[in-house]
C-alpha cells in the first residue's frame, strides 16, 4: 500500500480484505508487514476457540458482523457473561503466578479502559501439569511447543555477507507478551527467546535446577498484568488530551510523555490521573541563573514525580485545613505509630513513561556478555546528563572528580533511571516532606516504546539488591514492571524546547522553557521551582509547629531530615560498593536560601 520513513529504516505498509473487512499491517520489510496484517486478518474469525457458539450468541444481539479486533466494542453484557469462564481461564493461564483475577466487570466504549479489579492474594493459582521427564529431556523450544503448538519465531537481525559474524535476535509472541534471545546462532537466539517465555508466562525456569518455581522464586511475579498497564498508559494519554484539547496545538509536539496514576489496590474503577509532564532536556551545566527559582531538569519523569510531590502537598493541606463542605478526602490518614501522616491503606501509585528512561534502561542488551563486547563494561553503571539532557556519560572516578570540582560553580543531574532508582528506596516525596510523612513509592512503572523488561529489571531491581539495613520506615521497594505491546514509535525530528506540568487540582498545564527553567510565557518561576515548593512547606510546618518560622535554610532543612539521609547513604553507599559509580549530589551552596512566609 505504501512505503514511508528514511532510506535506513522504511516503514512498509501492507492490505488485506477478509470477509468484507479491511486490514492493514507496518513492517520495516514486506514480509514482516505482511505477517503482521496475516495476523490481524486472523485474528478476526478466530479469536474465541468456541466460535461457532461466539457467533450465534452475538446473532441475539446485533444482526451486523462483527470485528473481535475493533478498538470499539458495542457488545451487550449478557454475551460477556458466557465466555466469562475462559477469558478467566486464560487470563490465569498467562499470569499463572498471581492469584485469580476478576476481569471484564464492564466494557467502556473507544478510548476507556476496562475496569478491572485484581486480587493479588496467596491463593495458589492453576497450572498446567508438566512432568519431571519433560523438565529434563527437552529443550526450551521443545518445551514451549509442548504447551503452545505452533508458535512462529521471528529473526530480527541476519548475517549480513562479507561482514563478520555478529549476534542473531528471535523473538516471540507468546499469550499477549513479546520475548526475545540473542545468540551467535540463530538456534541459540531462538532457545534463549523460548527460555524467557517459559519462566514469564508458564514459571518455569530451565537453569542447572529444571524445575517449576513457585510462586515466591519467580521474577514473573513482578511482571504487571498487561491489561491494567494499557490502562494506565490510556488514562494518561487521554488525559493529556483532554488538557491539550483546551490549549495551544504546540502541546502535542512532545518526545516524551510520563504520568502518575493513583488507585484503590489494583482497582482501576478507582483509578485517576494525579500528575503528567513532557520534556527530554535539562538545563546547560554553564547555566548560572538562580537555583531557588528555576527548574534544572525538564525530563517528564522528573517533571512528573515533581507535580506529584505538588498534588502530596495539596492532600496534606487538605487534611489540616478541610472546609465544613468539601466532600474531598485527604488521601493521608494521622500515623498514630511514629507520629506526622501516612497514607490511607491500600493507595497505589503507578507511573508511565512513553520511552524508556534514560541512563541504564536504556542502554544495552542483557544477553551481552562483556567479553563479547567491551564497551558493554559501563552497564549497570551509574550515568550523569550530558548535552542540556539528551544523552548520558558513565560516572566513572576520573569523571566523578571532575564533577565534583566543577558541582561548585554548575549544576550535576543523574540520569532518570538513576532518580528513579532512588525513588525505589527512599521514596517519592523528598526530603523536605519526609519530616511530615512517611516515605511514598511508586507500586508499577510501565514503559512504552525502547523498552525492555530485562533493562527495567537490572537498572530497577538487581543493581539495588546489596541496598540493606535501611532505617524504619524505608524499604527497597520492589516495582511491578510493564511494557506495552503497542506498534507506536518515538515520535522523529528534533525535541521541542519546552516541557509542561500539570497535577490534580490544577487548572491547566504550566509551559516550561527548558533553556531558562522558567515558564515560557511570563519567564517567572514554576510552581514546581524549589522556592514554591519550600514556602509551601514551611507553611505546613507554620500550621503543625506554631506561628514561628523554621530558622533552617533549604538545604538545611533537607539535611535535617534523618532517616532519610541515612536511607540516601545507604543507597549511595551499596551502589558505590559495588563498583557502580559515585552519587553526584548538588553541592549545599546552591540551597542556602530561606524564604518568609
Amino acid at each position: 500500500m505504501s512505503k514511508a520513513g528514511p532510506l535506513h529504516a522504511p516503514v512498509f505498509s501492507v492490505g488485506v480484505e477478509v470477509n468484507g473487512f479491511h486490514f492493514e499491517g507496518r513492517g520495516p520489510t514486506k514480509k514482516q508487514a505482511k505477517m503482521r496484517v496475516a495476523e490481524l486478518a486472523l485474528r478476526s474469525f478466530i479469536q474465541f476457540q468456541n466460535a461457532s457458539q461466539a457467533h450465534a450468541s452475538m446473532g441475539n444481539f446485533t444482526s451486523t458482523p462483527v470485528d473481535f479486533t475493533a478498538d470499539k466494542l458495542d457488545i451487550h453484557d449478557a454475551f460477556l457473561k458466557e465466555f466469562e469462564p475462559s477469558l478467566l481461564e486464560n487470563c490465569q493461564l498467562r499470569q499463572c503466578n498471581t492469584a485469580k483475577k476478576e476481569v471484564f466487570s464492564s466494557i467502556y466504549n473507544y478510548r476507556r479502559v476496562v475496569r478491572l479489579k485484581l486480587d493479588f492474594s496467596s491463593t495458589k493459582p492453576k497450572r498446567q501439569s508438566i512432568s519431571t521427564s519433560l523438565l529434563e529431556h527437552l529443550s526450551p523450544v521443545a518445551l514451549l511447543n509442548e504447551l503452545r503448538p505452533g508458535l512462529r519465531y521471528m529473526c530480527l537481525t541476519e548475517r549480513v555477507h562479507g561482514k563478520p559474524m555478529r549476534s542473531f535476535v528471535m523473538v516471540v509472541r507468546v499469550e499477549g507478551g513479546v520475548f526475545e534471545g540473542c545468540g551467535h546462532s540463530k538456534r541459540m537466539a531462538k532457545a534463549q527467546a523460548a527460555a524467557a517465555a517459559l519462566q514469564s508466562v508458564y514459571n518455569i525456569t530451565l537453569g542447572p535446577e529444571r524445575k517449576v518455581m513457585g510462586l515466591n522464586g519467580s521474577r514473573a511475579k513482578l511482571q504487571l498484568p498487561q491489561v491494567f498497564a494499557e490502562s494506565v498508559f490510556h488514562l494518561v494519554r487521554e488525559k493529556y488530551s483532554e488538557l491539550t484539547d483546551v490549549c495551544s496545538s504546540s502541546y502535542a509536539k512532545h518526545k516524551v510523555l510520563a504520568g502518575v496514576v493513583m488507585s484503590r489496590g489494583f482497582d482501576l474503577r478507582t483509578a485517576q490521573v494525579v500528575s503528567l509532564a513532557t520534556g527530554t532536556k535539562c538545563l546547560d551545566l554553564d547555566n548560572d541563573s538562580d537555583h531557588r527559582e528555576t527548574l534544572s531538569d525538564c525530563h517528564a519523569e522528573v517533571m512528573s514525580r515533581r507535580a506529584l510531590v505538588r498534588f502530596l502537598y495539596a492532600q496534606l493541606e487538605l487534611l489540616l485545613c478541610k472546609p465544613a463542605d468539601c466532600e474531598e478526602q485527604s488521601i493521608f490518614v494521622p500515623n498514630e505509630v511514629g507520629g506526622g501522616f501516612r497514607l490511607q491503606d491500600g493507595v497505589f501509585f503507578h507511573m508511565f513513561v512513553s520511552s524508556s528512561p534514560c541512563g541504564d534502561a536504556r542502554l544495552n542488551c542483557p544477553y551481552e556478555t562483556t567479553a563479547a563486547y567491551p564497551s558493554r563494561r559501563f552497564h549497570c553503571h551509574l550515568r550523569v546528563k550530558v548535552d542540556g539532557g539528551e544523552g548520558t556519560l558513565p560516572i566513572t572516578a576520573r569523571r566523578a572528580n571532575q564533577n565534583n570540582m566543577a558541582a561548585f560553580k554548575s549544576r550535576v543531574t543523574m540520569s532518570c533511571t538513576d532518580k528513579m532508582a532512588k525513588w525505589s528506596v527512599v521514596g517519592l516525596q523528598g526530603a523536605l516532606l519526609s519530616h511530615l510523612v512517611e516515605p511514598v513509592y511508586l507500586h508499577s512503572v510501565t514503559v512504552g516504546t525502547l523498552s525492555h523488561t530485562g533493562h527495567l529489571s537490572r537498572a530497577f531491581a538487581h543493581r539495588l539488591a546489596p541496598v540493606k539495613h535501611l532505617p524504619f520506615p524505608y524499604r527497597r521497594q520492589q516495582l511491578m514492571l510493564g511494557c506495552l505491546n503497542s506498534s507506536d514509535v518515538r515520535p522523529s525530528g528534533k525535541a521541542p524546547n519546552v516541557s509542561v506540568n500539570w497535577s490534580r487540582g490544577d487548572g491547566g498545564l504550566e509551559e516550561i522553557s527548558s533553556s531558562t527553567g522558567r515558564r515560557k510565557d511570563s519567564r517567572t518561576p514554576s510552581r514546581l521551582c524549589r522556592r514554591n515548593m519550600f514556602e509551601r512547606w514551611q507553611r505546613i510546618q507554620q500550621q503543625l509547629n506554631g506561628a514561628e518560622a523554621t530558622p533552617w535554610t533549604y538545604s538545611g532543612s533537607k539535611m535535617a531530615a534523618g532517616r532519610y539521609q541515612r536511607a540516601m547513604h545507604q543507597f549511595t553507599s551499596a551502589l558505590q560498593g559495588g563498583g557502580l559509580g559515585t552519587w553526584l549530589r548538588e553541592t549545599p551552596e546552591l540551597g542556602h536560601f530561606n524564604v518568609t512566609v
